[in-house]
């Protein structure tokens, strides 16, 4: 028994496949097929809409290739889609632990939300952040 109504259940499987064929694939050609035209963007460093994402995603295939986004844990509450994950820009990058929060409506990503905290080397707390 699921614990996500059909629409929710479609929302997680549209953003998993969006970090599939988006994110780790670093597809800018493919950001059509997941998020709208009129995306509203609330990242302080990317600008408003699609075309924005797109250029940033073909810098960062440019600059780090080989830049992964490891899905820990997903969750969905009507309209939203809640990420935690792990970004690594090169393999041995400690890199970021982030949170999305992606609104979605008619099937689409249209609105998006993250909180970005980079990983240190050392840490006072022996708990990991995932």
């Amino acid at each position: 028994m699921s614990l996500y109504t059909a629409e929710e259940g479609a929302n997680l499987r549209h953003v998993t496949a969006m970090f599939e064929q988006v994110l780790n694939a670093l597809d800018a050609d493919a950001v059509d097929r997941f998020i709208s035209a009129d995306y509203i963007q609330h990242n302080q460093g990317v600008g408003e809409g699609t075309e924005p994402l797109k250029a940033l995603l073909r810098h960062i295939r440019a600059e780090t290739p080989e830049a992964v986004h490891d899905v820990k844990r997903l969750f969905a509450d009507g309209d939203h889609v809640i990420v935690h994950y792990h970004v690594r820009r090169w393999p041995g990058d400690l890199g970021w632990a982030v949170v999305d929060i992606f609104r979605l409506a008619d099937g689409m990503i249209v609105e998006h939300w993250d909180v970005v905290q980079p990983l240190p080397e050392t840490s006072p707390n022996p708990i990991g952040p995932f």
